[in-house]
């Protein structure tokens, strides 16, 4: 196995940056003083996630 395979490889990366994503979001949160819950409205996840 030389290469692994395209769809794996771009799930990994995608994984990778939305943890890097949310670590970057959770620390603007924490500097803003608010909890990362309240700052983000249960809605706009679930918007986000349908929109493509």
């Amino acid at each position: 196995m030389s290469k692994p395979d395209p769809k794996t490889a771009r799930e990994e990366r995608l994984a990778a940056k939305l943890r890097e994503n949310l670590r970057r979001r959770k620390a603007q949160a924490r500097e803003m003083g608010g909890s990362g819950k309240e700052s983000l409205p249960k809605s706009s996840l679930s918007k986000s996630r349908g929109e493509s």
